[in-house]
């Protein structure tokens, strides 16, 4: 692609597996037929984006603009464009292609599809390398765009865009979205919280599973959860036996199921989201007595997205977050990396991000 056809951009990217950050300048592809292009107003800040920065999954391909939950304002829209138009605002999640011909795409499920091209890291069809929204602005395929609630803020909605969706498509998909549900939510951090959120406000029960008994008095007051389980007290997981007719497990470190399965009732789900880089002891005899279920999920597909921005929208759930400037962003994933923050950064970048 000639520079004629490239529109210059300015973000901030990591060059190395040191995961630090930079100023970067870099180009886009020009607005085709079929994209929207957006200022980017807030990018939220994820723990896959420190993943990536720091190579953990061998798959980092520097320099690499990170950052896929990307709320703006569109600027400029391709002449096939239908659902948008200038001044709309809009976000771009984990997404920006797939094939749009396999059973995954053709069912709304881009998420699983094989081709599928991922917000901050592949090249584009055309070759031009994919950065993420720690930038002025961004383009994509309208396929890939979100319509932007009006009720729904900006920044705090901005995480919805990663970790809400990768809570509330499992929610969804393994019916553990009926009101009177009794759900447990291993790890309250950026996921585990908005997971508390979405099954009560889909009219469940909500158990927190931690091995921090100090984030008890907050999930009960601040979140409003039923009931919480220090996972490594015996006697708290004993009398909580059977009693869960789900759990969505948030935790992205090595952890033993077995406790967590023996919570569920009978026919219960084990739906993990944290992806440990190690391998997991599975142990068959408590799902086999039980015909119990350990699954994994993904996020979802842009349909299954845009349900749950509106029910966000709806039911007014946004991640508590802290908004930061672009210049804090290092220290930020220092933090992260510690856990250190309640529960999701949100970098302001309208306000923030000046080119060099």
């Amino acid at each position: 692609m000639s520079k004629s056809q490239e529109v210059e951009a300015f973000g901030w990217a990591c060059r190395d597996p040191s995961g630090v950050l930079c100023p970067f300048k870099f180009s886009r592809r020009v607005t085709g037929d079929q994209d929207v292009r957006l200022k980017v107003l807030y990018c939220g800040i994820c723990r896959s984006d420190l993943m990536m920065n720091k190579n953990y999954w061998g798959v980092a391909m520097y320099p690499t603009v990170p950052g896929h939950e990307i709320v703006g304002v569109v600027t400029e829209v391709g002449k096939n464009v239908q659902k948008f138009k200038v001044g709309d605002k809009v976000g771009v999640g984990c997404l920006v292609g797939s094939c749009r011909k396999c059973e995954s795409c053709n069912n709304n499920l881009e998420n699983y599809c094989p081709e599928q091209m991922l917000t901050d890291s592949p090249p584009y069809v055309d070759g031009i390398i994919i950065h993420g929204g720690f930038s002025d602005h961004m383009v994509a395929d309208e396929h890939f765009v979100l319509r932007w609630p009006d009720n729904l803020p900006l920044d705090s909605g901005a995480p919805l865009l990663g970790a809400g969706i990768t809570m509330y498509s499992p929610l969804r998909y393994f019916g553990l979205d009926k009101p009177g549900m009794h759900i447990g939510v291993v790890g309250l951090g950026g996921h585990g919280h908005l997971a508390v959120k979405f099954v009560k406000a889909l009219g469940g029960k909500v158990t927190v599973i931690s091995t921090s008994p100090e984030k008890k008095e907050r999930a009960i007051k601040n979140l409003g959860v039923d009931s919480f389980l220090v996972s490594t007290d015996p006697d708290q997981m004993q009398i909580a036996m059977g009693t869960l007719d789900g759990i969505i497990d948030t935790v992205p470190a090595v952890h033993p199921l077995q406790p967590l399965i023996d919570l569920l009732k009978t026919h219960g789900k084990l739906v993990m989201s944290g992806g440990p880089l190690e391998p997991l002891d599975l142990p068959m005899c408590s799902l086999i007595l039980g015909r119990k279920i350990v699954a994994g999920t993904d996020i979802g597909g842009l349909k299954e997205t845009q349900e749950m921005l509106d029910f966000a929208a709806k039911h007014n759930i946004t991640a508590d977050v802290e908004v930061i400037p672009i210049d804090y962003v290092n220290t930020a994933m220092e933090r992260l990396e510690k856990n250190d923050v309640k529960y999701r950064f949100v970098l302001d970048i309208a306000s923030t991000l000046k080119a060099a």
